[in-house]
């Protein structure tokens, strides 16, 4: 994974938790679903991609 892509996963991460966090503040379930399913995708990215990394080295 180039180091652009790393990157991508990481500011959706960090957006995935802002739209959770305003969601719950905004008592807004359907934003706060969205940004737990973006942290989740980018997390589970970034796990396979370090596995990847770790099993090439």
């Amino acid at each position: 994974m180039s180091i652009g892509d790393k990157a991508k996963d990481a500011v959706q991460k960090a957006a995935g938790h802002v739209e959770e966090a305003v969601g719950k503040k905004t008592d807004d379930a359907e934003l706060t679903a969205q940004g737990q399913k973006d942290k989740a995708m980018s997390e589970d990215r970034l796990a396979t991609e370090r596995a990847k990394d770790g099993d090439q080295h």
